[in-house]
């Protein structure tokens, strides 16, 4: 997001201080890297961000050579390329049906609807499914994984004339495992927050104790393990879910909804239908993918890529909580033994 400088004079100067804490400070969404609630209207709101972006600020400065153009900019763009690819995917099979004859065109068209569903459905599972591993291991560990953070960039002047210098980007506090945004869990003891609460209560779900004097240290190393676990699994799992997503959309069932179906939703009674259907065929093509058609592993491959969906998500989360550097439950009165002699070299 690029947000402007203006009416800059002596007297209402901008701040570039790490801290941020002066008095006269310029009028910002963010005037620093700050940690951001993972919620869904902030999720929803740095999407939307990082898709405007994509698609306008950030190829104007790739074409005019920016300076300040950089490797995030590069990187959300990718997803450009996605959706048109996507969107061509969705229509290329339906666009040539019109050269079809009425009775292949009744052959064609569903083939085509389901192909759409599907790439709809396998760009929905792979996200969606991601949450499967980060939701449990936030709720048993403390660690959001996908927690976000904004992060303020002051950009160098284009020209002369350029204002346009400050920009902020959207990323996540673990998104670099060898450069993890730690500083930005510690509390603000300014606003009455204890340094280390969030180490704290990640500590004790941990089993680590509490009261610790430096809990941040503790357990530094194992969000880092859990973080590389997570990451793995959550790769593995979302790739299963997303083919379980196509297999879904290419149900019979679904023949019914595209009977239906209307995009027009200023025409009430009809739109109504088509969510009401919509509804009652996502039931009936998940009952089909599951009970299978045919007979042999034909009618079981349903049933054997759910289970290896759900499967994957279990055993991801499961290895991510297993570690090697839990505490000890030995104590120092079981090694040192006091009617020994000991020698320090």
């Amino acid at each position: 997001m690029i947000l402007s400088v203006n009416n800059i004079n002596p007297k209402n100067s901008i701040n570039f201080s790490a801290d941020g804490n002066d008095k006269k400070k310029k009028d910002l969404e963010y005037n620093h890297d700050t940690l951001l609630k993972n919620n869904l209207a902030t999720r929803t709101d740095i999407a939307i961000d990082k898709l405007l972006n994509a698609f306008t600020v950030y190829p104007a400065k790739g074409l005019k050579g920016s300076r300040n153009a950089n490797f995030y900019e590069f990187l959300t763009m990718g997803n450009v390329p996605y959706l048109i690819g996507s969107l061509m995917l969705m229509n290329v099979f339906n666009g040539a049906t019109k050269f079809y004859s009425h009775f292949q065109q009744t052959k064609a068209k569903p083939l085509g609807n389901k192909l759409a569903l599907g790439v709809i459905f396998y760009g929905l599972a792979k996200n969606i499914s991601k949450s499967f591993i980060s939701t449990p291991i936030h709720l048993m560990t403390g660690i959001d994984i996908e927690r976000p953070y904004a992060k303020v960039n002051y950009e160098l002047p284009d020209n002369i004339n350029d204002t346009d210098i400050i920009s902020i980007e959207h990323h996540k506090v673990f998104e670099s495992v060898e450069f993890p945004r730690y500083d930005l869990l510690y509390g603000d003891v300014g606003k009455g927050e204890d340094r280390n609460f969030r180490y704290d209560k990640i500590a004790k779900k941990l089993g680590m104790g509490t009261g610790l004097n430096d809990s941040d240290q503790e357990v530094k190393s194992r969000i880092r393990e859990i973080v590389v676990k997570a990451n793995l699994a959550k790769n593995i799992s979302s790739y299963l879910w997303a083919a379980t997503g196509v297999a879904f959309a290419f149900q019979k069932p679904w023949e019914n909804f595209f009977n239906v179906m209307t995009f027009k939703f200023w025409k009430g009674p009809e739109f109504l239908k088509t969510l009401t259907s919509f509804g009652k065929n996502f039931v009936k093509s998940a009952k089909t993918l599951y009970k299978g058609e045919g007979s042999g592993l034909t009618k079981h491959a349903g049933k054997i890529l759910i289970g290896a969906s759900i499967l994957s998500s279990i055993i991801g989360i499961a290895n991510t909580m297993h570690s090697s550097h839990k505490p000890s439950k030995v104590d120092a009165a079981d090694v040192i033994k006091k009617d020994e002699k000991y020698v320090v070299n």
